[in-house]
């Protein structure tokens, strides 16, 4: 076989596997997705071949605190989309397991009845160290959902506290979820939260303290500087559905007027703007991670930092410059 042929063969292979995700081919896209989330280099071909296909869903991010019940309130927006009509993927970050670096699968555990349901595809990815509450290949997951034809993607952040602000890169909407008695609107108000959210749930309304949780957020969106987001704060009960719909209709109501008033479309141009810095990250971050690992010159600079012989930032400055030489 000629060489010619060979890329041939291997270009057939990449359209065949793209062609039978935008078809709905569960397994070959969770093949992918995995491959995407363990960084393999096999995967981007196909990710490169499904992007024309992509940028018909819509997508809602959803993040909070550990413990608001993001998990059980997205399951209740499941049920009502399905309900509606409407397919929906999902893109749970879960906390890495401290033994394997993988995910904890617990929002799959939750939203279990979902399983079989055709219109619905879970993912659970990990985190793998990666801040901001998303792992580095939510994006990419969420491109191939794009791409299988899911009306909506909900992408679910790990739940981490106060460093949540990537989901505003990928989402169209983004709802913040807190819940009464965890002191989540300072915490909400110190990270910045706020100033992503375009709602606010407050889960878990049928508990006391709800009424302070309420008044103490909306004062926060009232003092807000001028031109500040000011989300709505709504109320609802995951675990038994109350105000869940109404959450789901406000979603679709900010959709909609956003599709209408141009912001959709500075959405979409932020989410490609953050596809290519993460793209960009990861390869780069590849790279160092094999210099630190098997360059010689790399690790004697490691060294000297270590006695104190170099300081870090020039070290770092030398890493920098043999990036340059290298195929990338």
């Amino acid at each position: 076989m000629t060489i010619e042929n060979g890329r041939e063969k291997l270009h057939s292979r990449i359209v065949g596997i793209a062609e039978s995700v935008i078809n709905g081919d569960v397994r070959n896209a969770a093949r992918l997705m995995r491959q995407l989330d363990d960084r393999d280099p096999r995967a981007i071909p196909v990710l490169a071949e499904l992007y024309p296909h992509t940028g018909k869903a819509r997508i809602i991010g959803i993040t909070g605190s550990p413990g608001a019940g993001k998990s059980t309130l997205i399951d209740g927006l499941i049920q009502r989309i399905r309900a509606g009509g409407g397919t929906v993927g999902i893109v749970a970050v879960d906390p890495s397991s401290p033994f394997t670096g993988g995910a904890i699968l617990g929002d799959r555990v939750r939203m279990q009845r979902h399983a079989t349901d055709p219109g619905v595809f879970i993912r659970s990815l990990a985190t793998r160290g990666r801040l901001g509450g998303l792992s580095a290949s939510a994006g990419m997951v969420a491109q191939v959902l794009d791409a299988m034809g899911f009306d909506r993607i909900i992408i679910e952040t790990v739940g981490v506290g106060q460093d949540e602000v990537d989901i505003v890169r990928h989402a169209d909407v983004t709802v913040v979820v807190v819940s009464p008695g965890q002191g989540d609107e300072v915490q909400a108000h110190k990270a910045g939260v706020l100033e992503i959210a375009d709602v606010l749930a407050v889960n878990k309304a049928d508990l006391a303290g709800v009424d302070k949780t309420v008044g103490e957020l909306t004062l926060a969106i009232e003092m807000a500087p001028q031109g500040a987001r000011k989300p709505l704060v709504m109320r609802c009960v995951a675990t038994d559905g109350t105000g869940v719909g109404e959450l789901l209709d406000e979603i679709e109501r900010l959709l909609d007027v956003r599709s209408r008033d141009g912001k959709l479309d500075s959405a979409v141009r932020t989410r490609s703007e953050a596809l290519v810095f993460d793209l960009v990250m990861e390869r780069v971050g590849g790279a160092v991670e094999r210099l630190m690992k098997d360059d010689g010159d790399i690790r004697e600079t490691v060294a000297k930092v270590y006695g104190r012989r170099m300081d870090p930032y020039r070290a770092a400055g030398l890493v920098i410059g043999r990036l340059k030489d290298l195929k990338i």
